[in-house]
C-alpha cells in the first residue's frame, strides 16, 4: 500500500509513479543520483534502499533540498507501513528524513513517507511521529516487554548477576536506572524470597524522581508502582522499601544526589547498580573526559557497589555523521521489525505500537541534531571499553545465568539466541548482535590509589 503523495506543479504524479522518469529528469544536481537509480530499478531490495537512503542524506547534509526530495519521491513508492520488514523500517526512516529537511525546506512536509506506522491511524502527517503516544497501564506494559526477549534478555541476565552478587547478604540496596518502570524486579524479589537462607533482612529500591521521554509510557506514577512492588514484596515475605531521589529532574540535580548522604547508604548493606537502556541518555561529547555519562560513572564507582549490571542495545548510533547514523539504523533496527514479524499479523495493535515506539527513536536519531538528539547509543565493545576506563573490572557471568538465559529464549521464536563475546553475554537474532549485558565491580586498587 503507498501513500498518497501531494507535491508541487513542478513535479508530475506520473514521475513519482515511475522513477524512470526522475532519472531522465535527473538536473546537473543529481547528476550522483542517475546511477544509483538505474542500478536500482526492479530490484529494489535492502541494497539499493539503503543507497538510496545513504543518497539522501548525503544531499540532506550538503543542503541539496532538491535532490533530496528527488529521492523521497523514489523512496515514498517504495516504503510502505504495511509491507515487509524493509519497507516498514524505510517507512520509519524516511518520516523521520523529512522531518529533518522539512525544517531546511517546509515544502518537503507535503508528503509522508509511507504512511507510518501510527497506530491511531494509517495515513498520519509526519509530524505525528513526535506526538506523545498513549500511556500503557501495567498490564499493557508487562504484555509489551513479553512481546520479544528485546528487554527480558537484560532483567535476566542482570538479574541472574544479582542474584549471585548478593548471596549471604541480609541487607540490600538496588540503584536502579531503567526505562522500563521497575518490571524487572519482581522476579528478582521472587528468587530473595525462596533463597535457602531465607529472605533478606531488607531490599532498598532507589530510582530517580525522572526518566527520560522515552517509551515505553505508563499510566501511573512511580510512586504508584512503588506500592505495588511493595504489595508484591509482601507476598515473598521480603522486607520491601522503595525511595525516590527527589530533586534529580535534571542531570546536574541527579548528580548531586549521587552520595552516600543523600541516597542514605548504609555501611552494611550491599549497593547495586542497575543500568538498563540508560547510559546512552547521557550526553557524551566526543573526546571529552568529562563528558556527563563519564561523570556519571565515575560517581557511581566512588559509591563502591558491590556489582554494576549494564545492558543495551548493541550498536553505535552515536556517529555526528548523518550518512553513518542512517546505515547503522538501517541494519541493526530491522531485527525488531522482522522479529515481530514472525508471529503477529500485519494488523495487531501490539505489532503496530511496537513499531511506533521504534519509529519514534529511528525520529530522533536521524531527524534531530544537537541536544535534541537524545538517542545516543554505543555498541557493547564500546560500552565495554568506558567501563574499563571508568574503574571498572569485567564480572564474567556464570553458567548458571547463561543457563537461565537459555531457558527464557526458549520462550520465544527460534530465531532468537545468545552467545559470549569477550566480557557480554549477546542476544541475538538470526545470528546478528540485538542486545548485549555485562556485569561489572569496582577496580579496589584504583580506589585505594584514589583514598
Amino acid at each position: 500500500m503507498k501513500t498518497e503523495v501531494r507535491v508541487g506543479s513542478s513535479t508530475s504524479i506520473a514521475a513519482l509513479q515511475s522513477p524512470s522518469l526522475l532519472i531522465n529528469n535527473t538536473t546537473s544536481q543529481g547528476a550522483s543520483l542517475t546511477g544509483a537509480l538505474r542500478g536500482c530499478l526492479g530490484s529494489l531490495d535492502g541494497a539499493c534502499i539503503e543507497k538510496l537512503l545513504l543518497h539522501c542524506a548525503s544531499a540532506l547534509e550538503s543542503n541539496d533540498v532538491t535532490l533530496a526530495q528527488q529521492v523521497m519521491w523514489v523512496l515514498n513508492n517504495v516504503a510502505s507501513s504495511v509491507g515487509d520488514t524493509n519497507q516498514r523500517l524505510t517507512s520509519w526512516i524516511l518520516r523521520a528524513l523529512i522531518s529533518r529537511s522539512s525544517r531546511i525546506c517546509p515544502s518537503v512536509n507535503s508528503f509522508n513517507g509511507g504512511g507510518g506506522s501510527n497506530p491511531s491511524s494509517s495515513n498520519t502527517s509526519t509530524s505525528t511521529t513526535t506526538a506523545e503516544r498513549r500511556l500503557m497501564t501495567v498490564t499493557e506494559l508487562a504484555g509489551y516487554v513479553d512481546l520479544i526477549p528485546w528487554h527480558r534478555f537484560g532483567y535476566c541476565a542482570s538479574n541472574s548477576a544479582i542474584f549471585q552478587a548478593i548471596q549471604g547478604c541480609s541487607k540490600i540496596h538496588i540503584l536502579d536506572f531503567s526505562i522500563t518502570h521497575c518490571m524487572q524486579w519482581p522476579t528478582l524479589i521472587d528468587a530473595l524470597g525462596k533463597r535457602p537462607e531465607g529472605p533478606p533482612e531488607s531490599l532498598r529500591v532507589t530510582v530517580p524522581s525522572c526518566r527520560p521521554l522515552v517509551p515505553p509510557l505508563l499510566n501511573v506514577s512511580i510512586e504508584e508502582v512503588g506500592l505495588r512492588l511493595g504489595n508484591f514484596s509482601r507476598f515473598r515475605d521480603v522486607p520491601f522499601e522503595f525511595n525516590v531521589i527527589e530533586n534529580s529532574s535534571s542531570f546536574e540535580l541527579l548528580l548531586s544526589q549521587l552520595n552516600p548522604t543523600s541516597l542514605n547508604l548504609d555501611d552494611d548493606e550491599a549497593l547495586v547498580v542497575n543500568c538498563q537502556n540508560w547510559l546512552r541518555y547521557l550526553s557524551d561529547d566526543e573526546g571529552s573526559s568529562n563528558s556527563a555519562r563519564n561523570t556519571f560513572l565515575t560517581m557511581i564507582r566512588c559509591l563502591n557497589p558491590r556489582i554494576i549490571v549494564v545492558v543495551d542495545e548493541d550498536s553505535d548510533l552515536s556517529s555526528p555523521s548523518l550518512s553513518s547514523r542512517i546505515t547503522t539504523c538501517f541494519n541493526y533496527l530491522w531485527i525488531p521489525f522482522d522479529s515481530l514479524e514472525t508471529f503477529l499479523p500485519k494488523d495487531s495493535n501490539q505489532r503496530m505500537e511496537y513499531e511506533f515506539d521504534i519509529g519514534q527513536k529511528i525520529e530522533n536519531i536521524i531527524g534531530f541534531e544537537g541536544v535534541q538528539r537524545i538517542e545516543r547509543l554505543e555498541s557493547g565493545v564500546t560500552a565495554s571499553q568506558r567501563m574499563r576506563n571508568a574503574g571498572f573490572l569485567s564480572s564474567p557471568f556464570c553458567e548458571e545465568t547463561v543457563g537461565e538465559v537459555k531457558t527464557l529464549l526458549d520462550e520465544h521464536a527460534s530465531g532468537w539466541g545468545m552467545k559470549r563475546e569477550e566480557e557480554m553475554l549477546v542476544l541475538t537474532w538470526k545470528g546478528h548482535n540485538s542486545v548485549f549485558a555485562t556485569a561489572w565491580v569496582p577496580n579496589q586498587t584504583g580506589l585505594l590509589l584514589e583514598d
